[in-house]
Formats: structure tokens, sequence, C-alpha cells
């Protein structure tokens, strides 16, 4: 694992020897051959960074650190070094110049002071934790929690976020007192004062003037060149699910590579589950070199303590699963940097729920005196006792339409469906902030107020859906299969141009992706075109129902989940006897939640402070 790390404050001499050389431990957390660490200290300030994985500049009182593959102001030689220039003279301003995936840090002594920042999309992480004689902060928790005076207490709220989201969504971390920082943000400590601020965020152009000719030859263009920035200095392959996304991607691997375009795939033998039929009209249409693995639950039962281990903080995405396995198909057949699809449904309109949505705010168009004097007392008055199937729906529509946004997107939450009394210990659960969760939906959704809807719920999955799980996801599964990880459609060009669609270009009444679509007509293949979304879904519900091994391991975890009085005993009795049976699919996902959490309580030896 490469990462950065650093500290600015009081700290002097032998102290900072002792902090680089913890901030270099987490680096080697997978790998047990040595790995040299570029360093630079003057006085308080330290940085440390595995060599290779970030550009390192000190100079006249100011040190510099940039982890990634960006651009300034579109170079990528001497990154820290102009960056440390660019930074004396704009301040926070010069974060705008970098692009491209980054986290960043400069530090300089006069005054004390500290910038941190990673890009817009939130590829890269910086965690950091106010200190009495400082700032600690790190390119993951685990390399800031190498340092002694680093907080060990776990934060009962954002276990609380993590059973409601699956992830501890930014600005929280698992631990308390330290926060992670958002998409586009930075932080800034100088003189003992420390602020945080946007130096980028989503641009929408609701009305777009430009033909469908010029929209697609744009598209194409950007595409293109973020694929080629992406795969440039590496053995590259792609992730291939035979969605659109993926298919797309691996079709422009072969364009920019000229060569058959190395092509990963997983597949489940349950029904409904398996989608390698796509994946080989792709991998057929594009002339790719296709590699393919079918997952068993003994690979599952396998994976689960590794990925644990590897988590900076609990993670419940069953998805990383099947992403691991493609890592380390990849490695094994000598690709160094994969290609995700990550972020083309959340740029150009992907997600079934955005049409689910569409359909029931028409309700709002009714007009009101017939909704509230006519249409709604009959619905669940006169007719509310009667038990007919078309009624039941048409109340249901009714119940969901009426929810405000974004509460509405939350109503099959498992947390929420469940009940929070029901699944919590009433001891954890006096000690959180119930409505915490849709208070922080709510927050990011309302800034794009005066937005079309599709565009605020495009803002919410970009921070979210994204940068807070599927990103997550992806580079922990690649991280842990030792693979790199890119993502072409997340590049700034890919960002700002989805911002210059208009919000029918994304969904036009219920037709998801439809510029995106229709500007691959002819490109993909029409079978691709059509499929709906699916992706590297696990069937862990119908597997637990059936393998022994992977029974044993949930049973363990959730025996030694029950002694923490976090979860219901009994409520974690019910999940596992009756109702895993009635839905596998459903409350699997819950099972997963929670066994994952245990998983890495059980590897960390942190307090939960009630």
């Amino acid at each position: 694992m490469s990462g950065l790390c650093g500290y600015l404050g009081t700290t002097e001499g032998a102290a900072v020897q002792h902090l680089l050389a913890g901030m270099a431990a987490p680096l080697v957390r997978f790998d047990d051959s040595p790995i040299r660490i570029a360093a630079a200290q003057r006085g308080g300030i330290a940085v440390a960074a595995a060599a290779g994985s970030a550009s390192v500049h000190g100079s006249g009182g100011v040190l510099v650190a940039v982890w990634g593959r960006p651009l300034l102001n579109g170079c990528a030689e001497n990154l820290a070094e102009r960056f440390s220039a660019l930074w004396q003279i704009h301040g926070a301003k010069a974060c705008a110049a970098l692009s491209g995936p980054f986290a960043v840090c400069a530090m300089a002594e006069p005054g004390g002071q500290l910038l941190l920042a990673i890009d817009r999309s939130g590829v890269h992480t910086m965690h950091y934790q106010q200190l009495t004689q400082g700032v600690l902060f790190g390119s993951s928790a685990a390399a800031l929690q190498a340092h002694p005076m680093a907080v060990k207490t776990l934060d009962p709220q954002s276990i609380y976020n993590y059973l409601y989201f699956h992830t501890v969504p930014a600005p929280r971390t698992v631990f308390r007192g330290q926060r992670r920082l958002q998409p586009g943000e930075y932080v800034q400590y100088r003189h003992g004062h420390l602020e945080t601020g946007q130096y980028w965020k989503m641009e929408y152009q609701e009305e777009s003037n430009m033909s469908f000719g010029e929209l697609k030859r744009q598209f194409l263009s950007t595409l293109e060149g973020s694929v080629r920035r992406s795969s440039g200095g590496a053995r590259t392959g792609a992730f291939l699910s035979g969605g659109t996304d993926s298919s797309t991607l691996a079709g422009m691997l072969a364009s920019v590579s000229g060569t058959a375009p190395r092509t990963y795939s997983i597949g489940f033998d349950v029904a409904g589950y398996d989608e390698m039929r796509y994946a080989r009209i792709a991998a057929r249409h594009f002339g790719a070199d296709h590699h393919e693995l079918y997952v068993t639950a003994g690979d599952v039962a396998s994976a689960i303590p590794r990925l644990a281990a590897a988590s900076d903080q609990p993670f419940g995405n069953s998805s990383a699963v099947p992403a691991y396995y493609c890592a380390n198909m990849a490695r094994a057949d000598g690709v160094t940097r994969l290609l995700g699809g990550d972020g083309g449904d959340e740029l150009f309109g992907g997600n079934e729920r955005y049409a689910h949505q569409a359909v029931l705010s028409r309700y709002e168009q009714l007009p009101s005196a017939f909704r509230q004097v006519a249409l709604e007392p009959l619905l669940f008055g006169l007719a509310g006792q009667l038990d007919l199937t078309m009624l039941r729906k048409a109340r249901s529509y009714i119940e969901q339409a009426l929810m405000p946004m974004p509460a509405r997107l939350e109503t099959y939450n498992l947390l929420q469906r469940y009940g929070p009394a029901e699944v919590l210990h009433a001891d954890f659960l006096a000690g959180v902030d119930e409505s915490g969760p849709i208070g922080q939906l709510n927050d990011c959704y309302w800034q794009g107020k005066g937005l079309s809807q599709i565009n605020r719920m495009q803002t919410l999955d970009l921070r979210y859906t994204l940068a807070d799980n599927d990103l997550r996801k992806v580079s922990l599964a690649c991280e842990l299969g030792g693979v790199e990880v890119a993502f072409p459609f997340l590049s700034d060009e890919m960002l700002a141009f989805s911002g210059r669609l208009s919000p029918k270009d994304k969904l036009n009444g219920t037709q998801l992706r439809y510029f995106f679509k229709r500007a691959l007509r002819g490109y993909l293949p029409p079978a691709i075109l059509r499929k709906k979304k699916h992706g590297f879904g696990l069937p862990f519900g119908h597997w637990l129902q059936r393998d022994a091994g992977l029974q044993g391991l949930v049973l363990d975890s959730l025996s030694d989940l029950k002694k923490r009085q976090i979860i219901r005993a009994d409520f974690i009795d019910r999940l596992m006897r009756t109702l895993i049976a009635e839905h596998p699919a459903y409350h699997g996902t819950m099972v997963w939640v929670l066994m994952m959490l245990e998983q890495w309580l059980a590897r960390s030896d942190a307090p939960v402070r009630k």
C-alpha cells in the first residue's frame, strides 16, 4: 500500500524521527518486501511517502507533497515544486490548477501554515485531526493512526452512520474527532485555526444549445482522451461487467492502445446474478483478450477477513469481493492498472432510481385541490379498507410521492425499514442522533436548490454513492489485489462535459442515459445498450443458506458482535432464523453489513465511547 502522511506542530527532533517511522509502518501492511520512504522534515513539520507514489519538495521552510497521478496546469513534471510556488502566491486557490486524481499537502514553518486537499471526485482520501500541538494528517486512516497522538476511540455516531449507509461518509470517520475531506474540498490550518472550504464544485447548465452531433463529438473525444491518460505508462486492463460503462471503456482501450484490450469478468453460478453472457458479447465485439472467473462461496469466505483487515474503517459493500478477484486475475496476467467504469451512472443518468423518482414526482404536477380533496381521501379513506391490488399500488405510489426529497430515496433503507430501536441496543442508540444521516443527505441535496431533480440527485450520488462507496470499494479491492485503478469517466473534462448536458439528455421521461446511449449507437452492441444495469452484485444471501463454511464464519462473527452491546441479540437471532430465509437477497445485505462490522472491530483495539 502506498500513502502520504504527515504532521504540523511543535514536535521536534527524535519525536519527528519516531513520527516518520510510525507513518511508514502502514505502508507495508500487505507486502513484506522492504519499502523505501521519501521523507523531509524541518522543525515541527514532517511528511513521509512511499517512494514513487508521491512528489515531495522542500525548500525555504516550505514542504509540499503531492500523491497520485495529477497534472498541474496540464503538466506532470516537478509537481510538488511547482505547486509550492503556486501555493505561496495564491493560497488554497492553487488547488484548482491541479487536475486528475490527487491528494496534496503543503506546509510552511512561518506561522505554522498547512493546506490539505483532494481531487474533485474523491478518488484519493485525506484524513486529519486537530491536536493541541498542531494537525495530524494522512492519506489513509491507518497512516494517521500510526502516530501515538492519534485518537484511538471509535465514534458511535459514525458506527450508526455505517449501519445506515453501509460505509462511513465524509466528513466523519470511524474515529472520534478525526475527519476526512470531501471531493473538491481543502482544509487550511493557519495561526492555530482550522477551516475547510471548496476549491471546486460541480457546475450545471440546465439548458444546452448545442446540437446532438456536436455533443457526441465532444463526448467521444473527451472520453478517448480520458482513457488515453488513464492508461498511459502502465500495462493496463479493464473491468468488464458487460454493462454500458465497462464495455465502452474496453472499446476505448482497444482504440488508444492499438491492441486487444485485456478485460476481466466475474461470474456467479446462481440464477439471476450471472451476467457473463453480456461480458462475452462485449469482449467479442472489441476483440478483447478476455479473462473470466466464477467466484464461489468459498472464495467469499476467504476474502472476507482480508477485506476487513485492509479497510480503514467498517465497509459493507459486498461487491468488493468480485472486484478483488478481478484485480487478482489482472495482476496474475501482468496487468498493473485497471480501468473502472465508476461514475458513468452518476454523470449520465444511469441509475434506475432516477426514473423511479421521476415517476413519483409527476404526482406533484397534479392540481393540489384534486389531490387533497378528491384523490387522497378516496384512496386512504373510503377505499382504504379494500385490499385490491390496484388500490394497494395506488396508495403505495401516493405515500411515496408525498415524502419530500431526499428522504424519499431512503424508502428501502434497511436500518430505517427495520427500525433503529429494533436493531440497536438501547444504550447505544441513546448516544447517537438518529436524524444525522438524513440531515447529511438534506444538506447535500439542497445545495443544488434551483436545479432540476436529476441534477440534484446527481450531486447527491457523486458524494454518497460514488466518493463514499463505489470508489472506496474498487480502490480497496485493487489495493488488496496489487494493482492500480483509474476511473476515466471521472476525469475533470468528463465532469465538465456532464455539467453541460441538459437534464433531458440524462433522463428523457423514464429513459435512462438518453444522450449516452444515443451517442454510442453503432459503437456498442445492441444487446448491451438494451440490457438493464447489474454489475458485480454478490449472491451472498443465497450462498449463506447452503454453504456450511460461509455460515460458520457469519455465525461466529455475529455471535461476537452480540457481546459488544451495539446490536440487539434478539434482532440478530431473528435475522438469521427467519428473515434471511424469507428474502435472501434483501436481508442478506444486513447480514453482510453486520458481519463486516464485527470483522473490522475485531481487528481494531479502539473502544467505542458511549
